[in-house]
């Protein structure tokens, strides 16, 4: 495989009351609180249409995640089989991209108040996508 290397820059960050790892929730259906996406003014045009009740993928970078990682207890719990990281939602792996499925629950410009989002405080936006869902539900 040819090695290559990418740029991703953030086009915002997470503001949440998750500061430290253990109080973070394995995912944002258990009980993650809601939290705010605040994006950089210079992605502003990119946010038209977006508005409450929008659901979306929220693509984020782990940077406290542990990137040399490849094998993991899934969920940490060591009475599971070591599995790889690809076949689990760990955050520690090579390329620590966080996905996170939330739903817009106020819009105040270039901030988005979100539902339950399992990322800590700080941690950087590199994308936000639609769920899209049966054809005649887009």
């Amino acid at each position: 495989m040819q090695e290559q290397s990418f740029t991703v820059v953030p086009i915002g960050r997470v503001e949440s009351p998750l500061r430290r790892l253990e109080d973070a929730p394995r995912q944002g259906d258990e009980e993650a609180p809601e939290a705010d996406l605040v994006f950089a003014p210079a992605v502003a045009a990119g946010l038209e249409g977006i508005g409450v009740g929008a659901r979306l993928l929220v693509l984020t970078w782990l940077d406290r995640a542990e990137r040399d990682v490849l094998t993991v207890h899934p969920r940490g719990d060591v009475s599971r089989p070591v599995t790889g990281v690809f076949a689990t939602r760990s955050p520690d792996r090579p390329n620590p991209l966080g996905l996170h499925r939330v739903e817009v629950l106020a819009r105040d410009g270039l901030r988005l108040r979100v539902s339950g989002l399992e990322a800590l405080d700080g941690t950087p936006v590199v994308d936000v996508k639609p769920v899209l869902g049966p054809v005649g539900e887009r």
